[in-house]
């Protein structure tokens, strides 16, 4: 999912059935956490909903949380519909997160076609560009995409699938996106959670640099953060639907619920989604324990890895120290990402190992196990014995040459906890060589004769080290990392 900074906070519609297994329902009957915590206190509305005196949690633009409002989906939504809809809505959040907006948030409509065309991956033209073929290799090392496919393309396409609605930052403004622009509806977990970035964005200015992540893991590690508050005040809302709270009805078909499309990549959906499932199980602990001051103190100092969002854990990454010792023509694209490296995290791992397992039965997990969830703000289980005991990686995509006829490969260092979980991920990642076919040419190195993933591979491990060295031929990967003497 490597990304360039400045990209909106979307809303991801959760339209897969991914193993057999659905997401869990919320239990609308269960008790919840206490509502709002932190800022001002909530002022309780009287009987005939007067506007307060000033501005208070809990009422925002003329409307109260608890108060009805006359909007009706079924013919699409009008503008004085759209006002009340907005504002009754902002004070819910308000009521649930226990935070004040300091504005009215702005939300406009946009077709699915114009987002697609806004999100749509790969070059304008004259080939892809050097960030492209650097993120090509970071996804082709993680087995998602192959050598024929554009990663940014499959992104893209993956997104303008599944995204339901965005906030942008740096236009302040909320947009919802339909199959239906002239006759718009506005499903409520989108409008939430939308909603929730914009007070997000309000409070803590979601276009500074430490919410951006430098590589993939810290960009999931910070949406973890940012998508799992947004994720959890929408769940908190939906379990006052339909008992302390009336909430209007979306139809069946219309926009901001997710739209037509290709069949998404589900290695990439799974990455993206990542956030949206962890996420919300992260913030209720930190609410639970701490109240939502914990929150706060996180959005000062975020997440460094996907690892602390899965585990609820505040492990830092151990260092990984890499020379480039290239020859014959072999160079990283020195810049981009860290130094030309990315780290793609145990998130992304998790996903390789069930991205394999479930498309070419490689005996890495079981598939299945990705329903195992133990909380109800939880949707997708993202832990599995190979991917945990991540300790840190660095992933450097090679390149031999510009031009059409160039080549590429990558050295992947990872670090581990104990040998014991080195051992389990270089057994696992055998799995994914096996599952493609791979022959043995020499000790630890194999050859992939065929297929999306034609190469070569070294596998070796050093202790808690286990290094992946890709490349065209056997003899490239003596040239991408020539072995010491």
């Amino acid at each position: 999912m490597t990304r360039k900074r400045g990209l909106a906070v979307p809303a991801v519609a959760l339209l897969l059935v991914l193993a057999g297994c659905s997401a869990p329902a919320l239990d609308s009957g269960a008790s919840a956490p206490p509502a709002a915590g932190g800022g001002d206190a909530v002022a309780t509305p009287n009987a005939d909903f007067d506007d307060p005196e000033r501005d208070v949690l809990g009422w925002e633009d003329g409307y109260w949380y608890n108060e009805s409002i006359d909007v009706n989906q079924s013919d699409g939504l009008s503008d004085e519909e759209l006002d009340a809809y907005v504002g009754r809505a902002m004070a819910r959040v308000e009521y649930v997160r226990g935070e004040e907006f300091d504005s009215r948030v702005p939300v406009n409509v946009i077709s699915r076609e114009e987002y697609r065309n806004r999100s749509s991956g790969g070059s304008s033209g004259g080939g892809p560009s050097e960030y492209e073929r650097w993120n090509d290799q970071v996804w082709e090392a993680l087995f998602v995409t192959g050598e024929t496919e554009s990663s940014g393309e499959a992104i893209g396409e993956t997104r303008s699938s599944s995204v339901a609605g965005f906030y942008s930052p740096s236009d302040d403004e909320i947009k919802i996106i339909t199959d239906t622009p002239e006759s718009p509806t506005i499903n409520n977990a989108t409008l939430v959670h939308e909603l929730v970035h914009a007070l997000q964005d309000q409070r803590y200015d979601l276009t500074k640099a430490k919410y951006g992540g430098d590589t993939q893991d810290e960009q999931l590690a910070t949406d973890g953060l940012v998508e799992g508050d947004a994720k959890y005040v929408e769940q908190r809302y939906a379990q006052r639907c339909g008992g302390a709270w009336e909430c209007v009805a979306t139809p069946s078909s219309g926009g901001g619920g997710g739209g037509s499309g290709g069949t998404p990549n589900l290695g990439i959906f799974l990455t993206i989604f990542q956030p949206y499932s962890d996420g919300p199980v992260y913030v209720h602990d930190l609410v639970s324990s701490e109240g939502w001051d914990a929150v706060d103190e996180r959005f000062e100092n975020p997440p460094a890895s996907s690892e602390q969002i899965i585990h609820r854990t505040d492990e830092e990454p151990v260092p990984v120290d890499y020379r480039d010792r290239a020859r014959n023509g072999w160079d990283t694209f020195s810049e981009q990402g860290e130094d030309g490296s990315d780290t793609v995290g145990e998130a992304s791992m998790y996903v390789m190992f069930w991205y394999q397992a479930r498309t070419y039965d490689a005996e890495t997990i079981d598939p299945r196990s990705i329903g195992n969830v133990q909380s109800r703000y939880d949707t997708y289980n993202y832990e599995s014995e190979p991917s945990a005991g991540w300790g840190n990686d660095r992933l450097y995509p090679y390149q031999k040459g510009t031009d059409a006829e160039a080549e590429y490969g990558y050295v992947w260092v990872t670090e581990w906890d104990t040998e014991e979980d080195a051992r389990e991920f270089q057994r696992a990642y055998r799995a994914i060589l096996d599952a493609h076919d791979a022959e043995q040419r020499a000790e630890r190195t194999y050859v992939v004769p065929d297929g999306e993933f034609e190469d070569a591979f070294r596998v070796t491990r050093s202790g808690t080290r286990v290094t992946v060295v890709n490349g065209p031929t056997v003899d490239d990967l003596d040239d991408i990392r020539p072995r010491r003497s």
